[in-house]
């Protein structure tokens, strides 16, 4: 990466807004293919496969698929389930949720995501990132210390990749290129590649800087204390002369859709606990309460888990807390739902909720 982050730069006063006007929202879902005891692992990924034909069918906009390299997942290779994904489905858009990036060769991600991308008749698209877990980086042979600027290198290198057929570029932590041709050559030009980001100012400023739309992960607090990131996002992004309509905003967030909001809760809050409680453990984070998760699914809470009338309300005032977004994608995987509930949580988005926010966002 070329661009030196220069964080002590005072932001631009923040300037008195007009009444926003809401812009058009896309609607999807993610999945890290989370394998649950009763479920075998070739059943599981085969039930993630059926949920993204649905999603199709339904009339969402995206579908996600992470990677991780823990045994209560099966994402270690997504581009693959996507392209499993690609031949039984039509219009949806397919996107990995993220790539971590710093473990991978960007060449190969490159080329499996152009692949992707012929076999999907131009629907591939990337979320990159560091990843919420470390486990890639003694597995690839990586060391921590190296955590962000291995990212931030790799990055630069697929930017190049993505824009010249034949590239030159050396860095310290991938031997050189030297005008090598990568292919194939994707149908889109360019790839579509998102930065996906946590918390941290400086992964909002590089995105901004360098112009690419940012997937903000939120998966837990309130949703509107992430206001002050997502502009630092857009004015570094002007800063650097990059237009508004470039500088895309989307949400990845804990959300979940029933028909009614009490069969959301009793389905959705038992493995939900569960799932964050181990992970806690791991993290020095206390145990899941109730009245925590009830928290988080009132007004200011990030959780979008509720009726299909409640949860379009919320999205949209998600969006509005956030100065207007162009993307958010349900992340249902972390509540160990039946896959009758996975169809019909899906089911009820792309036909009852995206509905709504469609009408709103016109």
């Amino acid at each position: 990466m070329t661009e030196t982050l220069k964080m002590n730069e005072p932001v631009t006063e923040k300037r008195e807004e007009p009444k926003m006007r809401r812009q058009a929202l896309q609607l999807g879902a993610d999945s890290f293919a989370a394998k649950t005891n009763d479920v075998s692992a070739s059943d599981s990924i085969r039930n993630l496969v059926r949920r993204i034909e649905l999603a199709d069918q339904a009339g969402l906009d995206v579908f996600g698929v992470g990677e991780h390299h823990r045994k209560e997942y099966l994402d270690s290779a997504p581009s693959l389930i996507l392209a499993a994904a690609a031949t039984r489905t039509r219009r949806i858009r397919l996107s990995s949720a993220v790539t971590v990036l710093s473990a991978a060769d960007p060449v190969r991600v490159f080329q499996q995501f152009a692949t992707l991308d012929l076999l999907s008749e131009g629907r591939a698209e990337m979320v990159v990132g560091r990843g919420s877990f470390v486990e890639s980086f003694p597995l690839f042979g990586l060391k921590l210390e190296d955590y962000d600027d291995v990212f931030a290198e790799k990055l630069d290198l697929l930017l190049k990749l993505r824009e010249n057929e034949f590239v030159h570029w050396s860095g310290k932590f991938r031997p050189a290129l030297t005008g090598q041709g990568v292919y194939p050559r994707p149908i889109q030009n360019p790839l579509p590649i998102w930065v996906g980001v946590g918390g941290t100012p400086e992964s909002f400023a590089r995105a901004g800087m360098l112009g690419l739309p940012l997937m903000v992960a939120i998966i837990g607090g309130e949703t509107r204390r992430f206001r002050p990131l997502v502009d630092l996002y857009r004015e570094y992004g002007r800063r650097a002369g990059h237009s508004p309509e470039k500088l895309k905003v989307g949400v990845h967030a804990v959300g979940y859709v029933a028909d009614t909001t009490q069969k959301a809760i009793d389905d959705f809050f038992p493995g939900y606990a569960k799932t964050f409680t181990k992970i806690g453990k791991e993290r020095g984070w206390p145990p899941v309460t109730r009245a925590q998760f009830d928290a988080l699914r009132g007004e200011h809470g990030s959780f979008l888990v509720g009726n299909p009338e409640e949860v379009a309300e919320k999205l949209l005032r998600h969006s509005d807390a956030l100065g207007g977004i162009s993307r958010l994608t349900f992340q249902m995987d972390v509540a160990e739902l039946s896959q009758l509930n996975f169809l019909r949580g899906i089911e009820l988005l792309g036909t009852k909720v995206a509905p709504i926010v469609r009408k709103e966002t016109a």
